[in-house]
């Protein structure tokens, strides 16, 4: 297995504009509840108080796309991992406003919480507008690099589902070369409609929107553990 520790490093700043006096209370009151345990083994019972399915969403954003996952699913575990403060405050408003009971939070490296959940525990894991790191010398601070996928492959059940999205050619690129290198997923698309058409459970993000006002297009993969 090759070592998902390769891009450990968490590049770039860790919180954008200052927060508001509700966003502070959020992250007081509201976060300590949700945030997945820092040590430990982690489990559906662990996490949520018993034997469900879980997802894991590796670089939230805002928090759009696993809210609305959460509301559609209201009986699966869900597991968010963002460094970026705001974005962990945009998640915690959705989880309030919504009244989500089914999701966990991580401020932080999201393989270091993947690390800890059992193999073959998971049901889907996310991967959404990703940091596309378009220079080459930085293509090793990617997360679509086998040793994270190592990883993901062995915490995802067989069967079961890898999904990324990006709006970058470059990305886009790199990702299809990197999988189509592997043997343990299954590319799902049988024509380009179905990379080219968000599936009707893939709630759009923010980071979507802007893209497409910016004229890009963007491509939605979906990946089988085989």
């Amino acid at each position: 297995m090759n070592d998902p520790t390769t891009i450990r490093r968490l590049y770039g700043r860790r919180q954008g504009h200052a927060l508001r006096a509700g966003q502070a209370a959020l992250v007081e009151d509201l976060l300590p509840h949700v945030s997945v345990p820092e040590t430990g083994a982690l489990t559906a019972e662990t996490l949520f108080g018993d034997d469900r399915p879980l997802q894991v969403e590796i670089g939230f954003g805002a928090g759009e796309h696993l809210a609305g996952q959460a509301s559609a699913a209201p009986d699966t575990g869900f597991i968010g991992c963002e460094p970026f403060l705001n974005g962990v405050v945009g998640a915690l408003g959705h989880i309030r406003d919504k009244s989500l009971s089914n999701v966990r939070l991580h401020m932080g490296d999201a393989l270091e919480v993947v690390e800890r959940l059992p193999d073959a525990s998971l049901t889907r894991v996310y991967l959404l507008h990703p940091d596309p790191w378009p220079k080459a010398r930085h293509a090793k601070r990617r997360m679509v690099n086998h040793g994270p996928l190592d990883l993901i492959a062995a915490k995802l059940k067989p069967g079961c589902e890898f999904r990324l999205g990006t709006d970058d050619p470059t990305y886009c690129r790199w990702a299809m070369m990197i999988m189509g290198q592997r043997h343990d997923f299954e590319w799902t698309a049988r024509t380009p409609q179905d990379f080219l058409t968000r599936p009707a459970d893939w709630p759009e993000t923010r980071y979507e929107r802007k893209a497409r006002r910016q004229g890009h297009e963007v491509w939605y993969f979906t990946y089988r553990r085989i």
